[in-house]
């Protein structure tokens, strides 16, 4: 029967063996990361030519050497496996159609660059960081209703005016004036449509907006040709319980979806929901990008 001491000692020198093994097999295939942290990103705009500087930057998808590390929620901290200095990449995300689950890179804005220095275990923080409209991005339309008449017609069908709010009325959303509609139990319809109406482009297309609603609210296209008009719903705007929400909507699978057509304008559409008083839809911000 072996010496129970000379097992003891064995054992304690294969498992010596295999945690040296193991910590080889660490360092050479997959360092100890660094870390980096980033808090938020913000836009800045040049307001005459791009208008309002309202975002919903959610997430920051992040690319080092030009690969995608992962994309991330803000406030954020998450591994590297780098050491050294590398470039980094920080590209501002959003909720596609203000949906969760549809996480997406918002193309219209500016990589965020760096070159960073990678220390093992150690944190770099990128804090808040700033971003700005792609020189690329063609603005088709902005509304912010601050000006003397407003690109914003109410329809035929609509048995209520789209105005403007008063100064100093705390339904504004932003700046000195909103657009606004108000349904009521006799005249239960608003919807009202962009005055302009835009040639479709072979490039995506997206609808920014500031929203405060009680009641649902659908936006969607109204779309031309020679012989066609067609009017499609893209998304309904749920109750934002008097809290002022940025959504960017992408209209293009709606705008390829048919054939014949070359034009479109946007509309905005709402019947009173049942058991209010009065349906307010306050509207801002609005603007149609797509790319030059």
């Amino acid at each position: 029967m072996p010496d129970t001491r000379f097992v003891r000692i064995l054992f304690l020198f294969v498992l010596g063996i295999a945690v040296l093994t193991s910590c080889q097999k660490f360092k050479g295939g997959q360092e100890v990361p660094a870390y980096l942290s980033i808090d938020s990103v913000y836009i800045y705009t040049d307001y005459a030519i791009q208008g309002s500087a309202s975002h919903n930057i959610t997430d920051a998808w992040v690319y080092v050497d030009g690969q995608l590390i992962g994309a991330f929620e803000m406030p954020a901290k998450f591994p590297v496996l780098q050491s050294g200095t590398h470039k980094v990449a920080i590209m501002a995300g959003i909720k596609n159609n203000g949906i969760s689950s549809t996480r997406v890179i918002y193309n219209f804005y500016t990589p965020i660059n760096f070159n960073v220095k990678f220390g093992v275990d150690s944190v770099t923080k990128l804090k808040t960081q700033k971003t700005t409209y792609a020189s690329n991005s063609n603005f088709l339309w902005k509304e912010d209703f601050e000006g003397t008449s407003i690109r914003l017609d109410t329809t035929n069908r609509s048995t209520v005016p789209i105005t403007v709010t008063s100064t100093g009325s705390p339904l504004t959303i932003e700046g000195l004036h909103s657009g606004i509609m108000v349904t009521d139990s006799v005249n239960d319809f608003a919807e009202a449509e962009s005055h302009d109406a835009f040639v479709i482009p072979y490039a995506p297309v997206y609808l920014e907006l500031n929203y405060n609603v009680n009641t649902t609210l659908t936006v969607g296209v109204i779309m031309t040709g020679p012989s066609a008009f067609i009017q499609m719903p893209v998304l309904n705007l749920n109750v934002t319980n008097n809290k002022s929400k940025k959504i960017y909507i992408e209209l293009t699978p709606a705008l390829n979806s048919q054939s014949g057509i070359d034009h479109f304008r946007v509309y905005f559409g709402a019947f009173k929901d049942a058991g209010l008083k009065q349906g307010i839809m306050v509207l801002d911000n609005i603007k149609v990008l797509t790319t030059k």
